[in-house]
C-alpha cells in the first residue's frame, strides 16, 4: 500500500523526539531540509548571546576571561561535545575552523609517521580537506597523494605499508554514503598508518564511536547538525595516546604550556590543549552552548532510528510520487550505509532546487547534478518529508523549474 500523509501524521504523533522541534526557531511556511549545511536556530541562542554580550562583556569586561571561564571555553565546550562523538574527557577541544584543525591534526599525524611518504584520501572528499592536505604536504618534501575514486583504487588497495596518514570523510558530503569507521581504522592500523576522520556530516546526525573504533584524530564543524550557527567554532579530536608525542604546526600562545609567562620560546601544553592556537572567538561559542543544552538531553539511538526512517521514507516517496521525471537516487539504498541525507540526481538539478526553495522547500545543490536533502531528526517531521516530495512532484510535473529566474547561479548553491 502506498504511504499517505495521514500515515506520516501518525508517525509524528508516535515520535519520541517530536518535542525537540519546539527548541528551534523555524519560519512559518518553510520545510527546512538543509540542516546538513546550516542547522536551525536554537531558541536559547539569542538569550545566551545576549548574556555573553551584556553581562559577561558589558559588565564583567576583561574579568570575564577568568570569572566567566572565557579562557578555558575551548576545552569546556569540547568536554560537552565529546559524548556526541564517542570521545573521552580530555580528547576534544573546540576552536578555529574545520580547515585549520585539519591542517593541525594532519600535520601532527605526519610527524608521528616520519618514515612514510604516502597520504591517502578520496577524490570525492569535501575539497577543503584535499586543499589543506595539499598545502601541508607542499611545505614538506617527497610526499605522494593517493586518491580513492569510483572505478579506481579501493580503500583496501590504497592503504599499504608506505602510507603515513589516511584522511576520510565519515559521511560523504554529496551522497551521504557512510564509511565503516571501525573496519577502515583497523585496516589502516594493520598497515601502520594513522587515520584522520572528518565528521562534518556525522556529528549530531548519528552516533559516533571514535574511542571504540580506536580512531587517531578527527575534526568536524558545529554549524550543521549541531546547530551552533554560521561560523561557529569547529572541534578537534586527538586520541589521548597520541597527545604527548603529537606536534601541531600552529604554535600559537593559547597552545603554550604557560601562556602568561610570555617567554620567547614555545613549549606545548600537555594534552589536548596543545592543539589550541590563538584567542577564541568567544561570541561564536554562545549559540553553540545553547544548542548543547538541547543535545545533552538527546538519545542518540533514537536520533539514528528516526534519521534512518525519514531517509527511507523520502526515498520511498520520491519513487512513489515522482516516477518518470528523470530523478535518480544517488545515495545508498541501505540505511546502514548512509548518513542523514539523501542526494537525488537530475540533469537540471540546479533550477529544480531553486524552484523548490522558491516554494518553501529548502535543500541545496552540489555540482554537477545533485540535489541534497538533509533530515535533521530534532526538528524535521515526517509530514515535512511528505510535503517536500509533493512540492517536488509539482515542480517537475509543471516544469516550473524552467522559469528563467531559476537559471542564474547564486554565489552559494
Amino acid at each position: 500500500m502506498p504511504t499517505t500523509r495521514a500515515q506520516c501524521e501518525q508517525y509524528d504523533a508516535d515520535d519520541p523526539l517530536a518535542f525537540f522541534r519546539e527548541e528551534f526557531v523555524l519560519p512559518e511556511g518553510v520545510t527546512y531540509l538543509d540542516g546538513n549545511s546550516l542547522g536551525a536556530l536554537p531558541r536559547g541562542a539569542a538569550a545566551r548571546v545576549a548574556e555573553m554580550v551584556e553581562t559577561e562583556w558589558g559588565q564583567g569586561l576583561i574579568r570575564s576571561w577568568n570569572d566567566a571561564g572565557w579562557f578555558d571555553k575551548p576545552s569546556a565546550v569540547g568536554e560537552r561535545i565529546a559524548p556526541l562523538i564517542g570521545a573521552e574527557a580530555g580528547e576534544v577541544v573546540v576552536c578555529d575552523s574545520t580547515s585549520v584543525n585539519l591542517f593541525k591534526v594532519f600535520t601532527a599525524a605526519l610527524g608521528l609517521r616520519p618514515d612514510r611518504k604516502v597520504v591517502v584520501s578520496e577524490a570525492s572528499s569535501f575539497p577543503t580537506d584535499l586543499y589543506m592536505m595539499e598545502g601541508a604536504t607542499g611545505l614538506l618534501d617527497g610526499y605522494q597523494r593517493r586518491l580513492i575514486a569510483e572505478g579506481g583504487l579501493t580503500v583496501e588497495q590504497a592503504i599499504d605499508e608506505d602510507v603515513a596518514v589516511v584522511v576520510l570523510s565519515h559521511v560523504d558530503y554529496r551522497t551521504g554514503r557512510l564509511h565503516d569507521m571501525a573496519a577502515i581504522t583497523e585496516l589502516a592500523h594493520r598497515h601502520g598508518a594513522l587515520v584522520v576522520w572528518d565528521l562534518c556530516h556525522t556529528a549530531g546526525a548519528l552516533p559516533v564511536r571514535l574511542g571504540a573504533c580506536r580512531a587517531d584524530f578527527a575534526v568536524g564543524c558545529t554549524y550543521k547538525y549541531l546547530n551552533g550557527g554560521p561560523g561557529s567554532p569547529a572541534f578537534l579530536y586527538a586520541a589521548a595516546r597520541h597527545q604527548d608525542a603529537a606536534e601541531q604546526p600552529l604554535s600559537g600562545w593559547h597552545g603554550h604550556a604557560d601562556p602568561f609567562a610570555f617567554t620567547t620560546d614555545y613549549r606545548p601544553a600537555d594534552g589536548i590543549t596543545r592543539f589550541r592556537c590563538s584567542t577564541p572567538h568567544l561570541l561564536s561559542y554562545a549559540p553553540l552552548e545553547a544548542s548543547l543544552d538541547v543535545w545533552e538531553r538527546v538519545d542518540l539511538g533514537l536520533l539514528r532510528a528516526k534519521s534512518r526512517r525519514m531517509t527511507d521514507l523520502f526515498i520511498e516517496l520520491v519513487e512513489q510520487e515522482c516516477a518518470g521525471f528523470g530523478l535518480e537516487i544517488a545515495s545508498p539504498r541501505a540505511a546502514d550505509d548512509r548518513g542523514s541525507q539523501v542526494a537525488v540526481r537530475h540533469a537540471d538539478g540546479y533550477p529544480v532546487m531553486r524552484a523548490l526553495i522558491d516554494r518553501g522547500v529548502i535543500g541545496d545543490f552540489r555540482a554537477p547534478d545533485l540535489m541534497r536533502f538533509g533530515f535533521t531528526p530534532l526538528y524535521v517531521r515526517y509530514v515535512d518529508v511528505w510535503d517536500a516530495v509533493q512540492v517536488l512532484r509539482e515542480v517537475l510535473s509543471t516544469e516550473a523549474w524552467r522559469d528563467a529566474r531559476h537559471a542564474g547561479r547564486s554565489r552559494v548553491t
